[in-house]
């Protein structure tokens, strides 16, 4: 059975001084990287959110203020800042995160027209990233998930990657949430059990993989 730590979206415009920071984004960057440097992954993919601009999931795209609603063709899409527009400082890695380590990095949020929460799926599910022909690819079965936003790409990432049969471990002291509603990270996580998921702490995942060894 093969594992792969899967980083989502830790880019510069969801940290502390980006367009869409996530509060203490940048403060899972550390662990994160003794995550990686551990070798007990097989593979070691990111994902990036890489929005053309004008994308559907802006709100100066329609003027109006960011955190409303506005509908699409597949359902309410919440807006945002103009944030990890492609090509830009926005939509790079933290510059502290190691990323020579990372071996594949995905793309998401591409389309104009449909936004990509999920590292698996684009919001309508009309089209997929290509992770999930990597992962099988590579053989990989079992994945432990770490990084931005717990709430909504985490979140959604977690619970496409348990319908198409993946184990799925999210490292909650890897991932930091936008909860715009207070609460939503751990309704979030909560959703995560519930579907067949499991959460931990990378101390927790440390302390795992030494008692194996033992």
């Amino acid at each position: 059975m093969k594992n792969a730590l899967l980083l989502v979206d830790i880019q510069n415009d969801f940290c502390p001084g980006g367009a869409l920071p996530v509060p203490e984004g940048d403060r899972i960057v550390p662990a994160i990287n003794r995550l990686m440097h551990t070798q007990l992954f097989q593979k070691v993919a990111a994902t990036k959110d890489w929005h053309p601009p004008g994308h559907i999931s802006f709100a100066s795209r329609y003027g109006k203020e960011v955190y409303t609603t506005t509908d699409t063709p597949y359902g309410p899409q919440i807006l945002w800042p103009d944030h990890c527009i492609q090509g830009t400082w926005g939509a790079e890695f933290h510059p502290a995160l190691e990323s020579g380590l990372i071996r594949q990095v995905v793309y998401k949020g591409i389309d104009p027209e449909i936004d990509s929460y999920s590292t698996f799926f684009d919001n309508a599910r009309l089209q997929q990233t290509g992770l999930h022909a990597y992962l099988q690819d590579a053989g990989v079965t079992e994945l432990y998930l770490a990084g931005l936003a717990t709430d909504y790409c985490v979140l959604f990432s977690s619970l496409d990657a348990l319908e198409l049969g993946y184990r799925v471990t999210v490292i909650e002291d890897c991932c930091r949430g936008v909860d715009v509603r207070p609460g939503d990270c751990q309704m979030a996580l909560a959703k995560i059990v519930a579907a067949g998921g499991r959460v931990t702490s990378s101390q927790e995942f440390f302390n795992s993989r030494k008692e194996e060894r033992q």
